[in-house]
């Protein structure tokens, strides 16, 4: 088994990451989280994309831990804020992290926005980086409506509170099987998996 590191502290994006990478690629791959590193400090998101997130999280941990590293940065773009809060989702209220403070604030936000206009789609790029610097990156996207308020208990961040296309229950209803199917993730691990299955391999 070749070891990849997910460079993560998120424990929901880690749950996410060990099943659908697992599913892809059973027993080839041995995923090792941030906890294992303890030493290690968390990247500062200076990127002005997505993509540019993602790449700058994995090329850093890939080289203080010597091992290939995989990372992810995504975020919710609501089409009535002009596709905020974007890379800023995980601090949109001020706090890293504080998910029930970012979604109340979203809501604020769109209080007054109705139907079809509460429009929002979740965006991940997910990148792979080798110690040699090798690295490649993939995109998924998950599309939606706002809804007036929080509902179901599954999932994190902002999951309560979005409602997938074409369904009538939150993402936060869903089974974590489910939403791997159809999530930003999952589309965009799912893109990325022959590639880290590919390069984490030609390491020998």
């Amino acid at each position: 088994m070749k070891r990849l590191l997910l460079a993560t502290r998120n424990k929901g994006k880690i749950e996410e990451f060990h099943r659908i990478l697992e599913a892809i690629a059973p027993g080839e791959i041995d995923l090792v989280g941030l906890d294992q590193f303890p030493d290690t400090h968390d990247v500062e998101e200076t990127g002005k994309t997505f993509e540019e997130n993602a790449l700058l999280k994995a090329s850093q941990m890939c080289k203080a831990t010597g091992l290939p590293a995989i990372a992810d940065d995504s975020g919710l773009c609501v089409d009535a804020l002009g596709g905020d809060p974007g890379i800023f989702s995980a601090r949109w209220a001020g706090q890293h992290g504080d998910d029930e403070a970012n979604l109340q604030k979203v809501l604020a936000q769109v209080k007054n926005v109705k139907g079809s206009d509460r429009s929002a789609y979740f965006i991940c790029v997910a990148a792979i980086v080798l110690p040699d610097g090798t690295s490649h990156c993939e995109e998924g996207r998950f599309y939606g409506t706002l809804l007036d308020h929080p509902v179901g208990e599954n999932g994190f961040g902002y999951d309560p509170i979005f409602q997938p296309e074409g369904l009538l229950i939150s993402s936060a209803q869903m089974l974590a099987a489910e939403k791997d199917a159809i999530s930003h993730r999952g589309k965009a691990l799912r893109a990325i998996a022959p590639h880290v299955r590919k390069m984490v391999a030609g390491l020998g």
